[in-house]
Parts: structure tokens; sequence; C-alpha cells
């Protein structure tokens, strides 16, 4: 399934990266932070949604990388280059995300930024849409996003523009053992 996923993400301009675990992903993001050069300035900030994927506290995350942060306003991802959060599930078959974006912060960071680095567990992605929907049963949350790729448009005289309505750049990191880190 996940061969699959990636194809079709990558497709839509998505850059897939999966690791074994939590631990690993954290590095991973950690270091992706670090080369997109995060600091403590207004526009080389970054918000971060943390959840039980990674499990790691706001505490561990702010300290890793000055410039992080965990408590998201509306200003903070507004002046922030990169969002990080984490999806509920993949769909295969369109390499498109699907989270419950009830709570505001996780709409922020997903669309205010320049950069979206998106957590899935592998074992979440599913076949197709129907397959998610059979298993979720009827929605629990009130805002559910699906994202395929970046932000894009073709609305003004068919020319594709990547960006103009949320992230130029969409970074997913697919954890096969996502049991957190602690």
């Amino acid at each position: 399934m996940f061969d699959l996923f990636k194809t079709k993400a990558e497709v839509a301009s998505a850059e897939i990266h999966r690791v074994p675990n939590a631990a690993a992903a954290l590095d991973f993001i950690f270091d992706t932070l670090r080369k997109e050069g995060v600091a403590e300035a207004p526009g080389a900030k970054a918000v971060w949604v943390p959840g039980p994927i990674l499990g790691a506290p706001a505490e561990r995350i702010e300290a890793a990388v000055p410039g992080v942060h965990c408590r998201v306003t509306r200003e903070l991802a507004a002046e922030s280059r990169i969002g990080v959060s984490e999806v509920d599930a993949a769909i295969a078959d369109t390499g498109t995300l699907m989270v419950d974006a009830t709570a505001v912060e996780h709409r922020l960071v997903s669309t205010l930024t320049e950069i979206h680095v998106a957590v899935v567990r592998t074992a979440r992605i599913k076949p197709n849409l129907q397959a998610l929907v059979d298993e979720m049963g009827a929605p629990k949350g009130a805002y559910l996003s699906l994202i395929t790729g970046p932000s894009r448009t073709a609305d003004i005289e068919r020319v594709l523009t990547i960006g103009v309505h949320g992230p130029r750049r969409l970074i997913v990191v697919c954890v096969d053992d996502a049991s957190g880190v602690n």
C-alpha cells in the first residue's frame, strides 16, 4: 500500500519519506527544520502540533530546534515558514492525506505556512477513499481535510500556480512503528 501511496503522492509533487519509528521521524523532522533555516525570527519560525504518533512532549520539540513553537496561534502560524502536524490517514490511490482539522491549530499549520510536514502512520494508508470511509463510519470531526500535494490552482488562464492558497511544499513522513517516544 505504501508504494502506491508514494507513487501517487509524488505525482502530486509531495515529498515522501518512510522511517522505521517515531525516534527516526523526530530526527528526520529536526534535521529538515535545521536545513530549512528555522530560527527565532519572523518568517523563519516553525509551528508544530504535537500528537500521539510521535508522542514527544512540546518542551522536547521546542528545545531541539530554536524557533519551533508548539503553542500555535494564528499570528505565530502567519509568521512561520514551516508547519508540522500529524494526520489521521492516507489514501493510496490518490496520494491524499486525511486529517480531522476540527481543532484550528491543524488548519493553521497546514495552510498558512510555506512548507507543511505531515506525519502519518504507514499502517493507516488505505487503498481508497471508500475503504477509509467504510472504516471510519460516521465522521467524528466537524472539519475533515483532504490534502493532495502542495497547494495549487489553475483558475487564472489555466496556468498552474503552486502555493497560492497554502504550502508550496508538502513533506510526508510515514512512520512504520508509531508507538511514540518518551
